[in-house]
């Protein structure tokens, strides 16, 4: 086949791949016909799929002759535009372009095409759509691509291609004269000639997704070679799936040396997936079952909240407060943007303070291993660079090199041990975490990277935790820095016999006792099942309803009249985190309207965190277990907050449906609740008393 393929189909080749490009490509031709600078280099993005179904034999020749096929169809380009220019009747507005290239994407899911691991020897010489991480980007350098050679006995000159397998080096072998033969050639540039034919080229080094590995292995990395109009198409921290031909490359032998073989991929298309969230792939029966679920909880909706919770890092009993806050975290508010286009962002970013031993490490594992994008760090020996951005000398050059912060773009950053990093290296994320961007001036380059990760990290108090200082004191950070913490949940191991013999039972039986739930609720949720239930509320962007405002501007005008309040936690940004978590919880609901109830959770959940300027009174979360009657202890708490915040009049919107509070679109074939019950959160034990939880 690859012998018919190189000789014999390479003109009818041509001439179906023209036909294809002027039948699917006529519009994209067009504007390029009428671009003005003939030099530039133009793409056309090839649907591989529609090019396979016009001619199955077109994928033939890309698995055995992806160069020649790659080089038959630039052709082919070529020929359709002569095609167009000949028949349109503007053609004297139009002008010929010769540098065109035909850009392969959207190849068939098949492991002869498509790999999410990188290749390895055997497919050298193969055409394959890999999906990786950019770690490294390299500055954008001009390639001399074709020289002049003289031979130095007849003459004549004569012109050579860089060997792209050498490292672009140019190797005469020997004069083109048949009559001459001559070995001795010598390159006219050596003579002061300008170069003839150069182009851009920029080499990327991309790495293996940590999520598509199994546990325990260590992502490998690769360089991928960028020519033209790819150069500069992607930067350090994204995530791109990437069509090429891997190829091997050596430099020069020398005698008594080991030859070192490199494989890199040479890029032909570049798709950069940062801004699709859902890589979960969300089914109509997946749907089905998610609202049969709230269907069977339209009454006792709270109940149908806690048993997602429950299902949610199964493997620590309890902990009712710190797992709603978690997923809260992962869900996010929506990000929005005031009228000269600053934008305020929708992550959350939530710090665990608590004594060894109290489950921080599971939640930070767990949200890892959940999010499809997610990077876990230790900050024993993190540094600035690490965390940012590092500046790596590569020859003469200097390149970037992402961290932690920048591959966790789009997804969450679990950062451990979080108080091992060093004073001069925390204020480094400051930007990172508020502004959501990276700015970098380093080596001599200046430019801005983006950030948008969720960040949850876990520390250690400074020695024994003392409820009479602030958490600053406590946990030794600045005040700048807590306060970009949206929030902070203190997880004290204190003495409490009732607790302590409930956990060691759940330990030693390995029984799930997290509360009395009804029948239907004690089939927990899956982790795929849980991921596939934050994709889909992720998409639902939920506005803010008056009464709801009302209960948010109502508390914080409250923590910032209060005599002992928190100058570090109370600041704009409380508000804005209120704001957040009242649309993260109404998301998790499935609402597209943030009501009263979700105000009131975000109010409560905030009242968690701010240990002695709490106004409703201190809790420790750690002891905080799943409530018995959701609905009920809602109802108190909800008389609670309303009471204190002098706006009791709203406990009648709290079973009210709002107008279109339930979600109804097209694409995921819900349909609003027929009950006129609307869905409550009860966020129990988070202002009890400790003595009196377990």
């Amino acid at each position: 086949m690859a012998e018919e393929v190189a000789q014999f189909d390479r003109t009818q080749l041509k001439e179906t791949l023209s036909r294809y490009a002027v039948e699917n490509h006529k519009d994209d031709l067009l504007s390029i016909l009428y671009a003005e600078d003939e030099t530039q280099h133009f793409s056309v993005v090839i649907d591989t799929l529609t090019l396979f179904e016009t001619d199955i034999a077109i994928c033939e020749v890309l698995l055995y002759k992806p160069v020649q096929l790659l080089q038959v169809f630039d052709e082919a380009l070529i020929n359709a535009q002569e095609t167009l220019l000949s028949t349109h009747s503007a053609h004297k507005q139009m002008a010929m372009k010769k540098n065109i290239h035909a850009r392969l994407a959207r190849l068939p899911v098949c492991p002869e095409l498509t790999r999410t691991c990188l290749p390895r020897n055997a497919d050298v010489g193969t055409f394959l759509s890999v999906t990786v991480t950019v770690i490294q980007s390299a500055a954008i350098k001009v390639l001399e691509f074709e020289r002049e050679f003289m031979c130095t006995k007849c003459k004549q000159i004569f012109t050579y291609q860089a060997n792209i397998e050498h490292y672009y080096n140019f190797k005469a072998l020997k004069c083109q004269n048949d009559s001459c033969n001559s070995m001795k050639l010598v390159s006219l540039s050596d003579k002061g000639t300008v170069p003839l034919k150069c182009k851009d080229y920029q080499e990327i080094k991309v790495q293996e997704q940590v999520q598509h590995l199994l546990l325990g292995t260590i992502p490998r990395s690769m360089w991928v070679v960028l020519e033209n109009d790819l150069v500069d198409s992607c930067k350090a921290g994204d995530d791109v799936t990437i069509c090429g031909i891997v190829m091997h490359r050596w430099s020069p032998l020398n005698v008594d040396t080991v030859c070192d073989i490199d494989m890199f991929m040479k890029a032909n298309h570049i798709l950069v997936t940062n801004e699709k969230k859902n890589a979960i792939v969300i089914s109509k029966e997946m749907k089905d079952e998610f609202w049969s679920f709230w269907k069977e909880f339209q009454d006792y909706p709270l109940t149908g909240r806690n048993h997602i919770l429950t299902s949610f890092c199964p493997q620590v009993y309890g902990l009712y407060v710190v797992k709603l806050a978690v997923i809260l975290v992962l869900i996010g508010g929506v990000q929005r943007k005031d009228d000269i286009g600053t934008a305020v962002r929708g992550e959350i970013h939530l710090l665990l303070v608590g004594d060894p031993g109290t489950g921080k490490s599971q939640f930070l594992k767990y949200a890892a291993k959940l999010m499809p994008r997610s990077v876990l760090t230790t900050g024993i020996g993190s540094t600035s660079a690490g965390l940012t951005v590092a500046a790596v000398k590569d020859g003469c050059n200097w390149m970037l090199e992402a961290g932690a912060l920048v591959l966790a773009d789009g997804g969450v950053c679990c950062i451990d041990e979080f108080n091992s990093i060093q004073e001069a290296d925390k204020a480094s994320i400051h930007e990172a975490m508020e502004q959501q961007t990276l700015s970098v001036a380093k080596a001599g380059m200046i430019c801005k990277l983006n950030t948008r990760t969720t960040i949850i990290a876990a520390t250690n108090p400074k020695g024994h935790y003392d409820p009479e200082q602030s958490i600053c004191v406590n946990i030794a950070l600045a005040s700048p820095l807590l306060s970009r913490f949206d929030l902070i949940m203190v997880l004290l191991d204190n003495k409490n016999e009732e607790w302590d013999q409930v956990v060691s039972s759940y330990i030693l039986n390995g029984s799930k006792a997290t509360g009395k739930l009804t029948e239907a609720s004690k089939h927990l949720w899956n982790i795929e099942k849980i991921q596939t239930y934050l994709s889909l509320v992720k998409d639902i962007n939920p506005e803010l309803s008056d009464n709801a405002s009302r209960v948010l501007q109502a508390y914080y005008r409250a923590q910032r009249s209060a005599d002992d309040r928190n100058a570090a936690r109370t600041t704009m940004r409380l508000l804005q985190s209120i704001i957040r978590l009242s649309q993260a919880h109404a998301r998790l609901m499935l609402r597209d309207v943030v009501t009263v109830q979700d105000a009131i959770v975000a109010v409560v959940l905030m009242e968690s965190t701010m240990e002695g300027a709490a106004l409703l009174g201190g809790v420790n979360a750690l002891h905080a277990a799943f409530p018995d009657n959701p609905e009920e202890e809602h109802k108190i708490q909800a008389q609670m907050v309303l009471k204190l915040l002098q706006i009791e009049e709203l406990m009648d919107h709290l079973t009210e449906v709002e107008a279109g509070s339930y979600l109804t679109k097209s694409n995921t074939t819900f349909q609003p609740f027929a009950s006129e019950t609307s869905f409550n959160l009860s966020h129990t034990s988070v202002i009890e008393n400790e003595a009196g939880t377990s």
